[in-house]
């Protein structure tokens, strides 16, 4: 058998997992064997992790070893689902073994209220590595793009006194109007600054699910918030829901206090929900509500409907997202959906990495209809 076939047989055997009928005849060694081992514990049909957290925790840093990171958080994603592993993530030694990431926060804090104290600690180390890691890729980002959008949206063609008047961008606006024998630029149109009273600041409101289905939404809207919230030319709030509001806007200062605060799981009321963050918005011209939610209501339907529309209406911006996570097209309530967009208000999944645009797209009054054909599927 030549090298090329030989290679081919031996993923075919990794692929195939070793079944007595699996007809590659090719037996593995070293670190194949340790890769075969790891994947044949949790795919197997008899399983081979049993519910023992030493073993379990063994398994853990095979992995590790064995794949890279993005591999580890799919295999302990199914380990969870598969094998039932949740009630081994409230014990302190598997906490230490897993590898982070926003799918094991969610699951982490699904479980807050059974967490014994001894897991507390350990959970909360979890949770703040993988908040620091998010806010490392997303909070400046935010910053920037919402602060260049405040500024934008703060601009005007008619300055109404000299000190308003942006010189620098009045005249990149005017070059073509540039006289030669005059030396000079003739403006046809000034850029400046709106007078703005600067002691009321534009306010945000960040309206979030905590059902069950929503746990990588809750994280990503945790962080995004915190960032939101450190833009002093903001006035953030978030709101989670599930059959009752919960108010965390005191705790955005710090993401990770933030998520223990939520209660991941239960019914779903968006009406009261809406009532609620509509009560937080003082100047609704220019106020921007995201409502992150996958539209499975379990209030009153068509009171929801007349308060969206009320609220835009007074020109508050409202933005459905019926996911904010890397999941692709999430499961929701398409007649919802529908009667939403009926009343001019868009609802989409957003990822991530789009969500700084999203806002700043949004402060601007930009058509976001429009954005959302663009930056999602």
């Amino acid at each position: 058998m030549d090298d090329q076939n030989a290679e081919r047989l031996r993923r075919w055997r990794l692929v195939l997992g070793g079944g007595a009928a699996d007809g590659t005849g090719v037996g593995l060694s070293g670190a194949d064997a340790r890769v075969d081992g790891a994947l044949g514990a949790l795919y197997d049909r008899e399983g081979g992790l049993g519910a023992s957290a030493p073993r379990v925790a063994r398994w853990l840093g095979d992995i590790r070893d064995c794949f890279p990171a993005t591999v580890v958080q799919v295999l302990q994603r199914d380990a969870i689902d598969r094998l039932d592993l949740t009630r081994l993530l409230l014990e302190p030694e598997m906490l230490e073994a897993v590898r982070p990431d926003v799918h094991l926060v969610g699951t982490l804090l699904s479980l807050n209220r059974l967490m014994p104290d001894r897991a507390r600690e350990p959970a909360r180390a979890v949770v703040r590595s993988v908040v620091d890691e998010l806010e490392r890729r997303l909070a400046h980002r935010t910053r920037a793009a919402v602060a260049g959008a405040l500024d934008r949206s703060a601009r005007t063609r008619r300055p109404k006194r000299a000190a308003d008047i942006d010189w620098d961008r009045t005249i990149r606006a005017n070059l073509r109007h540039y006289l030669p024998a005059r030396a000079t630029v003739v403006p046809s149109r000034l850029v400046g600054y709106a007078r703005r009273e600067r002691a009321v600041p534009r306010e945000v409101v960040l309206c979030v699910d905590q059902s069950g289905s929503m746990a990588a939404s809750v994280v990503y809207a945790g962080v995004f918030g915190a960032a939101l919230a450190s833009i002093r030319s903001l006035r953030t709030s978030l709101v989670v829901f599930d059959t009752a509001v919960a108010d965390l806007t005191d705790r955005l200062h710090d993401p990770v206090e933030l998520l223990f605060g939520t209660q991941l799981g239960g019914g779903t009321d968006i009406n009261r929900a809406v009532a609620y963050a509509e009560g937080l918005i003082t100047r609704p011209a220019g106020a921007v509500l995201v409502l992150i939610s996958d539209l499975f209501e379990g209030g009153v339907r068509e009171e929801l409907l007349r308060r969206v529309a009320a609220l835009t209406q007074a020109g508050v911006q409202v933005i459905v997202l019926l996911a904010l996570s890397d999941e692709g097209a999430p499961s929701y309530d398409h007649d919802n959906a529908a009667a939403l967009a009926a009343l001019g208000v868009p609802a989409f999944a957003c990822t991530p990495d789009a969500f700084p645009d999203l806002m700043a797209a949004a402060i601007e009054r930009r058509d976001l209809t429009r954005w959302a054909e663009r930056h999602t599927t």
